[in-house]
Formats: C-alpha cells, structure tokens, sequence
C-alpha cells in the first residue's frame, strides 16, 4: 500500500482543514488507517484511527469532538477533518495504514507499516 497525505496549510484558529490520504493498492480496504500528526521538536503522536469497514473510529483526547476521521474504500482514500483548530494542532500530519487485515481501531504506531509523506497544518492564532 502506498499513501499520499494533501489538504495542509495555513489556517486561522478556529479554522478548519480536510486533509486527505488516497492509497494505492488493492489490500487498503482491509486495513485499519490512522492519522499521527508530529509538531516542532516533538514526537510523533497519535490522533485518530479507523477500521476496515469505517464502523469504529478512535481518537486521542484533545482532538474529540473537533476531529472526524473517515474513509471511502471504493475510492481508496481516507480523511481527517479538522474543525475548530487550535495553534496546539500545529504540526505535520501523517496517514497511515495498518501492516495487518482486519484489526480494530489501534493508536500505536508499531502496528501501522505504510507512510504518507506527511502534510504540514499550520494555525495562526
């Protein structure tokens, strides 16, 4: 599977941003996918994860309610939409998918083994 994030840039908060992941091959579909996002000097960190099947979604604490991650597996590609962004949310976002089929929603980075190049989302404040 490859993956191409799209959709960062500059933005007011308050603002909001969709970002994008198309991937390419025939096994995304029955991969988990996940958003990670890595600010200035800081680690990488996980934001939300969807099934397969687009039935269960995860996020980290800071962003529910404000992020909605989904997918459309007939056109291969995954979103993050980004509402009510704050200057915190500054940092290059990545999406990813699982190295297995058919797990649940996971947050940890081990168990994604295909990157995007990462998207940079900028909030002024």
């Amino acid at each position: 599977v490859q993956l191409q994030a799209s959709g960062g840039g500059l933005v007011q908060a308050g603002g909001s941003l969709r970002l994008s992941c198309a991937a390419s091959g025939s096994t995304f579909s029955r991969k988990t996918v996940g958003w990670f996002r890595q600010a200035p000097g800081k680690g990488r960190e996980f934001v939300a994860s969807i099934t397969w099947s687009g039935t269960s979604t995860r996020y980290e604490d800071t962003v529910k309610g404000r992020f909605t991650i989904s997918r459309d597996n007939a056109k291969g590609m995954a979103y993050l939409q980004m509402n009510n962004l704050k200057p915190e949310d500054t940092a290059v976002y990545y999406c990813a998918a699982d190295g297995k089929y058919y797990r649940g929603t996971t947050y940890d980075e081990d168990d994604y083994d295909f990157w995007g190049q990462g998207t940079l989302v900028t909030v002024s404040s």
